[in-house]
């Protein structure tokens, strides 16, 4: 009987846990996948950050109740990580649902 409760515990966290807006994998300085809507001024200054400096790793967009936060694996260097940050564009992304003043 445990085993059904932790179980199913374990696929509501794992359908709940990693809901990011936006994904997108980098391969030898190419967009390689990309799931989510990007913005199109966005993903054109990716395109030309990522053939720049050859980049290879993931990029992850979450929706926040206080904005977005970007999230980028290992692979990718700090400097350019704060180049995908400043050219990132945070108006850009709709929220979903109703906001209430």
């Amino acid at each position: 009987m445990w085993y059904l409760v932790i179980v199913g515990l374990v696929v509501v966290i794992w359908l709940v846990a990693d809901r990011p807006v936006l994904k997108m994998t980098f391969k030898n300085g190419h967009i390689k996948t990309e799931k989510g809507h990007c913005p199109p001024s966005f993903q054109r200054e990716l395109k030309h950050i990522a053939e720049h400096d050859h980049l290879n790793g993931s990029l992850k967009v979450y929706q926040l109740r206080t904005g977005m936060k970007l999230v980028f694996s290992k692979n990718i260097p700090k400097n350019v990580q704060q180049h995908i940050r400043n050219v990132f564009p945070h108006q850009g992304f709709k929220s979903k649902g109703k906001k209430r003043a």
